[in-house]
């Protein structure tokens, strides 16, 4: 009989430690999927980590940034540099090429000897004569133009007088027009690139020999040239001055 009256008996209430119910609230129990949530939500309050990353990127862009402008401004001034060092070069290659309307420099002296005109081929070739503002000289040819054929040598002056009561030292720079007939425009002697120097009111003649590349007939490019026009320009020689590259127009 005791048996059934035990059964009936209500369940004692469960006491908690005190800890536990401070972690439910010290109520009611909580579900356990709220508890979970709880200690989820904890751990992401993390806000002023992702700002010190924030900022030692931008730190890091800022040093790459600095890098890329250092090598820029680096390879600036090594272009600028080459360009003062390509026009003594540029001027030794059209020289020896005739590219940019430079006669070429020297002759084979066997291809001069040897060499057969092209009689049917008559060109004319005119003599222009320029000064730069600071020079002082009256330069000018003797001739206005002169007939030659390709494979034949001839000759022309050019005068200049210093009327100064000083002595003026200078140098002259030429081209070839049009420009692709330089490379068949051969000196053999010429006054050009060497300082040439007068007294005052002295006068001199200044010889140009040449001769056309036979070569010039067979050129598809030169089958409508018949004129050529030889052009030089007398600058005054000064310490670290620079002569215009041959084949361009001069300021």
């Amino acid at each position: 009989m005791l048996l059934p009256l035990l059964l009936r008996r209500p369940a004692a209430p469960v006491l908690l430690p005190p800890c536990v119910r401070a972690l439910y609230g010290g109520g009611a129990p909580r579900p356990p999927g709220q508890l979970l949530l709880r200690r989820r939500l904890l751990p992401r309050v993390g806000a002023p980590s992702r700002g010190r990353r924030s900022r030692s990127q931008q730190e890091e862009w800022r040093t790459r940034n600095k890098t890329v402008l250092t090598y820029i401004a680096a390879a600036g001034v090594g272009m600028i540099g080459l360009s003062y060092a390509a026009v003594p070069l540029y001027r030794l290659y059209c020289q020896a090429s005739g590219l940019g309307g430079t006669a070429v420099a020297g002759h084979d002296t066997e291809l001069v000897a040897t060499m057969t005109p092209v009689k049917e081929r008559v060109l004319k070739v005119t003599f222009n004569a320029d000064t730069h503002a600071s020079m002082q000289w009256n330069f000018r040819p003797q001739q206005t133009e002169i007939y030659v054929v390709p494979g034949e040598t001839a000759l022309a002056f050019y005068r200049a007088k210093n009327p100064t009561d000083k002595a003026i030292i200078g140098i002259s720079t030429y081209n070839v027009v049009p420009f692709e007939a330089g490379q068949y425009f051969n000196k053999i002697q010429c006054f050009c690139f060497e300082e040439q120097r007068l007294n005052p009111h002295e006068e001199v003649d200044m010889p140009v020999f040449f001769y056309i590349d036979p070569e010039f007939d067979e050129d598809p490019q030169m089958a409508r040239v018949d004129t050529i026009t030889l052009s030089y320009t007398f600058f005054e020689a000064k310490e670290g001055q620079r002569l215009p590259v041959p084949g361009y127009a001069f300021s």
